[in-house]
């Protein structure tokens, strides 16, 4: 099945994105895998006709907002962000009005028509450079509660959260945490900043997925604790080899990560099903407030 998804690949010029937190199999079997906008920006640079995003749906959307010439393929239809459902555009206008029109900072893990009515987005490895960047003393922030806060801890700005969370990161514990730290005790603890405030203070570093495996190469440590989803274990342990990785919690393991498989990868590159498109007012919107990240 591998082979016959490399050639169908090949025979339609199509490049196949896979997040860190896809399954093995699919992650072996992409031509990138990384953090989702960096893998969006990378494909926007390449000649591909066809991408086929093995993620959630959000991140289909981000790579169609950057490449509206290319044709965008999600294998799941149902692989979603329970976060990303956790903020609408109708409620964000109507919250930012009610703080006196405020800029809004949007997480990228939010869907095309909420980054309309956004005025730039950020993700968790520039979060706290695009909020410093904004010329404005309140803002709000949207939709990740736990990424607002630290966010909030490392700037002088007001910022307004919105109730908005990753439900896997946000169920880690401080007794998850010191459980590990008491199985692993020479590991250095790597938190994700969509985990709560008190879990980010027991943390050695607060990184991005990308940053966790840049963090890992670059320090002198042999063993880790990953205080992010589970399936980073694979593509970092894979990056270094000699080193020893460890979950946080087994717990932070995302279903709708985990929907696509080989089956349905064939099946929408073979039938190009699973095409994503946003209107083009939206797309145009959105795009003004990725590429104001981007740009920064």
């Amino acid at each position: 099945m591998k082979e016959k998804i490399r050639q169908l690949a090949k025979e339609k010029n199509a490049i196949i994105l896979a997040h860190n937190y896809q399954p093995p199999e699919i992650q072996d079997i992409a031509d990138l895998c990384g953090d989702s906008l960096e893998l969006s920006i990378k494909a926007s640079k390449t000649k591909a006709d066809i991408i086929v995003f093995c993620g959630v749906h959000f991140m289909a959307e981000t790579a169609f907002i950057l490449s509206p010439e290319k044709t965008v393929l999600l294998p799941h239809k149902g692989a979603g962000c329970p976060m990303a459902d956790m903020v609408d555009p109708i409620s964000l206008k109507a919250k930012k009005q009610e703080l006196g029109n405020i800029p809004v900072v949007t997480y990228v893990n939010s869907s095309a028509a909420v980054k309309a009515v956004s005025d730039i987005c950020c993700t968790s490895a520039n979060v706290i450079k695009v909020v410093n960047s904004i010329d404005a003393d309140e803002i709000l922030m949207t939709p990740d509660k736990n990424l607002a806060q630290y966010a909030a801890a490392n700037t002088s700005k007001k910022i307004h959260l919105w109730d908005g969370y990753c439900p896997f990161h946000n169920t880690l514990t401080k007794q998850d945490v010191n459980q590990a730290k008491k199985a692993h005790p020479d590991a250095l603890f790597i938190a994700h900043p969509e985990c709560p405030p008190e879990i980010l203070v027991l943390a050695d570093s607060i990184q991005s997925t990308s940053g966790m495996i840049k963090f890992a190469g670059e320090s002198d440590h042999s063993s880790f604790i990953l205080g992010t989803e589970t399936g980073l274990i694979y593509p970092i342990s894979k990056a270094y080899p000699d080193k020893k990785f460890y979950p946080a919690s087994e717990k932070m393991y995302c279903i709708d990560m985990k929907k696509i498989n080989l089956e349905n990868l064939t099946a929408s590159l073979e039938n190009l099903t699973g095409i994503i498109k946003i209107p083009k007012s939206i797309r145009e919107n959105a795009l003004g407030a990725v590429q104001k990240m981007i740009d920064l």
